[in-house]
């Protein structure tokens, strides 16, 4: 695969993550209670920071060729 596709494929990841860290906030915050809302809210938070990191890495590689 090019530079090009691979990059396109870990932006389209990280936009993955950051979909599934929505729902899952979302869901913790409206059904959730206790221990198991801490734990899926931890999950959530996760997905968001490697989702943020995954796009910073995207943004700051630059074009390829």
């Amino acid at each position: 695969m090019s530079p090009g596709l691979i990059k396109m494929w870990v932006a389209l990841s990280s936009m993955g993550l950051m979909f599934i860290a929505v729902l899952a906030i979302m869901f913790s915050r409206a059904k959730l209670k206790g221990v198991i809302k801490v734990v899926v809210s931890t999950f959530a938070y996760l997905c968001m920071f490697t989702s943020g990191v995954l796009m910073l890495l995207v943004v700051f590689t630059g074009p390829t060729d």
